[in-house]
């Protein structure tokens, strides 16, 4: 068991495309309600599952907007997160009140957005966007990455977007695509920074309910653009 960096109610959390979790908005006194809530937390976490015990929480910059009671995060297709709402009273409040209503919309744009690592950042050439799928069917997956990759490093992601509303983000999930059998997805290299990865999709609407994801490629933890994939 692990300790938060600092305690949160009616936090929202986010799962990204690497398979990190977002930890955003919320208060740290109090519970969800009108006029419940208390100090504000202003400082989002990334929750890393694949580091060792003790370094997988790791606070991020923070915000000057205070998001409490009916705030929501919800990831787009570049890989930000948008951020919206505040409101922690009975009405539209925007004066006259502890924590006033708040309609401003902000993006949070995790580290894997960092200008340094656009050079690593793989781009998906095809399918297109809004191609559709089926259940264990193989899926070819064209992309660009500029130099040398290893190919152990390389995964494919899928994001089911969830409706998000009271700090649960319903339905939400994220799938890793393996070629046949479970096995490491299979790289190839086309030459000049292109390559080719195959992988299956998911075989049961149990793990991948009908509907609309985003596919992402992840290298090295930094996912591409995402592109809307429908199973149908």
């Amino acid at each position: 068991m692990e300790t938060m960096p600092s305690a949160r109610v009616m936090g929202d959390m986010v799962l990204l495309p690497n398979g990190n979790v977002l930890i955003i908005n919320g208060a740290s006194e109090g519970t969800a309600g009108w006029d419940l809530g208390r100090n504000p937390v202003l400082t989002p976490v990334i929750y890393r599952p694949n580091n060792p015990i003790g370094l997988r929480f790791e606070a991020q910059n923070s915000s000057s907007i205070l998001r409490m009671y009916h705030s929501t995060a919800v990831l787009l297709r570049d890989g930000r997160v948008l951020v919206s709402g505040s409101n922690p009273n009975a009405y539209y409040n925007f004066t006259g009140v502890v924590f006033p209503t708040d309609l401003t919309m902000e993006a949070f744009s995790p580290d894997y957005l960092h200008p340094r690592l656009a050079r690593v950042c793989p781009t998906i050439v095809s399918p297109a966007s809004h191609s559709q799928i089926g259940y264990g069917q193989p899926l070819t997956i064209n992309f660009r990455s500029e130099g040398r990759i290893n190919r152990n490093l390389i995964i494919v992601t899928m994001v089911l977007p969830p409706f998000t509303m009271h700090s649960f983000s319903m339905n939400q999930r994220l799938l890793v695509l393996t070629h046949e059998n479970g096995t490491q997805p299979e790289v190839t290299s086309l030459g000049r920074s292109n390559y080719q990865v195959r992988v299956t999709t998911q075989g049961s609407p149990i793990l991948a309910p009908l509907g609309y994801y985003l596919l992402f490629m992840v290298y090295r933890g930094i996912p591409s653009q995402g592109i809307w994939i429908q199973i149908k």
